[in-house]
């Protein structure tokens, strides 16, 4: 639906997101296999000899469930390393089908040990569309018997070794004479000179058009990270208002940015310092963001990952001068909310930019709305490509789309109707658009702040302020509960 192609990492999205709308990857494993034995019955004779190779992947619980399907021929299956190891409860549990139905089951522990015979079909399931890079053994040596023999070679998804996020097939890997790939073709298909069967295992329309939990799997926090490796974000707010900045900083700093600075009129900077001693003030002189402080923030930006611009900046025509002259020069990535939204379709930029309007913010902006979330998407859609920027369209159904298709978060309680909560969502997409694409942080970081204050509402109710929200962004990222 969103890509005509989807790789890898996004198919792993799309899998996840199935399983919170209730298909389970069970499920869905039981259609892919039952995909690959109808492409195997398509080649082969019955009683032909069919022989699976298979990892200790999902890709391998596949082709153990296509296993069940053939009966008709002279079936072997071989696991490639010791069937302890395999990876998923899913993948395991049908090996161990296969080995308690007492087929011919065999375990490949090192590559000398691999005896592939002579078989008409061979079926690769060894690696799948998470493997990036050379194949290292015992899947090089299968890899290489693989494509020597003369049998007829069928891949699981993809081809063992093809990188199904650039497309590129290394030296050493599989070339079958045919595909079965499942839901949309992956990266680098259509460059086989094999025949490729796309199979409709039964994801849901829904699991790529709304953000669920699946989408949180982008983000990771590996052991041996350093400081600054999740962001530096600058918040470019405040004069009329202190709260606004302060709040979007200190979201950022719970959305897991390594560092939040705010860039303010000097008139507010102690009281915005005196919010939160986490957060870092970098006053200019004057008490609004005018013109003449333009210079002093684009250096203050150039050493950040992204800013948040807008929470607190007040509608002064000095103000909204700033905002078009800074947008005009800046060339990173930006979260434009509040005041500076207005300035966007009017400004020349080479930055990218995230705009994170509220349905009367995107009418302003000149864009169209509507009730219905999918005719809204579709207007958000156009919009965004006509502006050449990201949207998050704020609503009781959020709309984000990069204008080329949209997506929908569904997260979030009219408890959120109170102020400030914009702050949170844009200090929070800040944060997430300094290490991810922003149509990702943008997705993300909708579900996350709705969720924190569906999360803060069932524990209390309504009446949450926009300060309890910051406190259950972790809670919701990173799946942690109280059970």
């Amino acid at each position: 639906m969103i890509e005509a192609v989807i790789s890898g990492a996004d198919m792993a999205v799309v899998d996840e997101n199935a399983a919170a709308l209730g298909v389970p990857r069970r499920q869905l494993m039981e259609s892919s296999g039952n995909a690959v034995a109808r492409e195997v019955r398509a080649v082969a004779d019955p009683g032909d000899s069919v022989t699976v190779v298979a990892g200790r992947g999902n890709n391998g619980g596949d082709a153990f469930v296509a296993a069940r399907f053939l009966d008709d021929f002279d079936l072997t299956v071989l696991l490639l390393g010791r069937a302890a190891t395999i990876a998923t409860d899913i993948a395991r549990g049908n090996w161990e089908a296969l080995r308690d139905a007492e087929y011919d089951t065999r375990e490949v522990r090192d590559s000398t040990a691999l005896a592939l015979g002579d078989p008409d079909v061979i079926v690769d399931a060894m690696l799948g569309t998470g493997i990036s890079g050379a194949l290292r053994e015992p899947a090089a040596t299968a890899a290489a018997a693989i494509d020597d023999s003369d049998a007829t070679v069928v891949s699981v998804d993809v081809p063992s070794g093809l990188d199904a996020g650039t497309g590129t097939l290394p030296a050493g890997a599989v070339h079958p004479d045919r595909v079965v790939t499942f839901h949309k073709p992956k990266p680098g298909l259509a460059d086989l000179d094999a025949t490729v069967t796309v199979a409709d295992i039964g994801v849901p329309a829904a699991a790529e058009r709304f953000v669920e939990r699946g989408d949180l799997t982008r983000l990771s926090r590996p052991a041996d990270s350093h400081k600054g490796a999740f962001g530096e974000v600058l918040v470019v707010g405040g004069g009329p208002y202190t709260g606004a900045p302060a709040l979007a900083a200190r979201a950022a700093l719970r959305a897991g940015a390594d560092l939040a600075r705010v860039a303010c009129p000097e008139s507010v900077a102690d009281a915005i310092a005196g919010y939160d001693q986490n957060l870092i003030v970098r006053p200019f002189d004057g008490e609004r963001f005018t013109p003449e402080a333009v210079d002093r923030v684009l250096e203050l930006a150039a050493d950040h990952d992204s800013v948040c611009l807008g929470p607190g900046l007040g509608e002064s025509e000095a103000t909204r001068a700033a905002v078009r002259e800074f947008l005009g020069r800046f060339d990173g990535t930006a979260v434009v909310d509040a005041d500076a939204l207005s300035v966007v379709p009017d400004v020349d930029t080479d930055a990218t930019l995230l705009c994170t309007p509220h349905q009367g913010e995107l009418r302003g902006m000149g864009g169209e709305t509507a009730e219905d979330y999918r005719e809204r998407g579709t207007l958000v859609a156009d919009f965004a490509a006509e502006l050449g920027h990201t949207l998050l369209v704020k609503g009781r159904y959020d709309v984000i789309s990069d204008g080329r298709d949209y997506r929908v978060n569904r997260t979030g309680n009219p408890g959120m109707t109170v102020g400030g909560t914009g702050d949170v969502l844009a200090g929070t997409t800040a944060a997430l658009a300094a290490t991810l694409p922003v149509a990702q942080a943008a997705a993300i970081g909708a579900y996350v702040v709705g969720a924190a204050g569906d999360s803060v509402a069932d524990e209390q109710g309504y009446g949450l302020l926009a300060t309890d929200v910051p406190e259950a962004v972790p809670r919701v990222m990173w799946g942690v509960t109280d059970e």
